[in-house]
């Protein structure tokens, strides 16, 4: 309500009252009309007066305060000064919307917190594990190198793999880091898809045999499915979702890849018949570190950092990456690229 209709309806209300009272003890029309009048008249301006000097205004102040402080900066420079007509109404609802959009920062900011807290915490667990083997291995090896060249050989070639993890973890690390900050660039070239999908399923081929798993492709792809991407990225990425597969895939099982043509892209989904996710687990399955089974994880090896690097080079890329699993029954992970003639 404008400033101007409420003081009418108040000296309005505040008129008729006291000229009701006048006609009341004298009984004229005249008076009561000249009573209303003045009455009217003066309390229009007085309280018009009051009103906008010690209320409206100061509602205007906040109303803009608010207002701008939602904009920000920069959008408020490139819209100029803004001055609502109705402030009355207007910073009712502003209120609302900028206290929601608080909260809503309030929560995201929670949520980042405890992801930073966790990520952490897993980072100084993943580092700590191989360091702790090496020292071990270390101690043990002053002690028996020489009365036990076997032995001393044998801890000398683990402590190498913990010196190895620890490297693949900086690297894995230092790669999401890149990867979200730019600094590593796409290079986009057109290539077909199903033949960087050939060659991974050779190179990983022998490790698949080793669990009986058998990698194809659901349909046969006699036409080439020509992408722009960085192919070497992509190839990263195949690597990871197959490697994946194969390392919670079940024995003499499967995985399987299938291109999907849409409009303007390629949807590609790397299928297995695996163990499967629990639904609860599935939001957060990109999530750096995060296991889910943490002792399986540990045997099976890797850094725990591959679905994250897969995540990030695709979006890199502009493109989305999804999951949907069923326990016991298998995993299937879907990602789209950009299709090209």
């Amino acid at each position: 309500m404008k400033l101007s209709l409420l003081v009418f309806i108040t000296a309005f209300a505040v008129a008729l009252s006291i000229g009701l009272v006048n006609y009341y003890f004298q009984h004229s029309w005249y008076f009561m009309l000249i009573s209303f009048g003045v009455s009217f008249i003066t309390c229009f301006v007085v309280f018009y007066y009051l009103l906008e000097k010690y209320i409206y205004s100061k509602i205007v102040l906040i109303y803009k305060l608010i207002h701008n402080l939602k904009l920000g900066k920069d959008l408020k420079d490139a819209l100029g000064e803004y001055v609502s007509s109705d402030p009355i109404n207007d910073v009712e609802q502003e209120v609302k919307e900028w206290a929601g959009q608080k909260k809503r920062e309030i929560e995201l900011l929670k949520k980042q917190e405890q992801f930073r807290k966790e990520f952490l915490s897993n980072v100084s667990h993943e580092f700590k594990t191989p360091l702790f083997a090496i020292q071990g291995y270390i101690e043990t090896l002053q002690d028996c190198i020489v009365d036990d060249p076997d032995m001393a050989v044998k801890f000398l070639k683990k402590a190498e793999n913990n010196v190895e993890r620890l490297s693949y973890l900086i690297n894995d690390l230092d790669s999401i880091s890149k990867l979200e900050t730019g600094e590593i660039p796409i290079n986009y070239e057109k290539f077909d898809f199903v033949h960087l999908a050939r060659e991974v399923m050779e190179l990983l081929e022998d490790k698949a045999k080793g669990k009986g798993i058998t990698l194809s492709f659901k349909e046969k792809y006699t036409h080439p499915a020509f992408v722009r991407a960085d192919r070497e990225k992509l190839r990263q990425v195949m690597v990871n979702l197959i490697e994946n597969s194969i390392k919670y895939g079940k024995k003499e099982g499967s995985t399987a890849i299938k291109i999907f043509e849409l409009h303007d892209q390629y949807l590609i989904e790397v299928t297995d018949d695996g163990i499967g996710i629990d639904e609860k687990h599935l939001p957060r399955l990109f999530e750096r570190f995060y296991r889910i089974d943490t002792h399986r994880s540990r045997e099976e090896g890797g850094t725990g950092l591959g679905l994250a690097i897969v995540k990030h080079i695709l979006e890199a890329h502009e493109q989305i990456i999804s999951v949907r699993s069923t326990l016991q029954i298998g995993t299937t992970f879907a990602f789209t690229l950009e299709k090209i003639g």
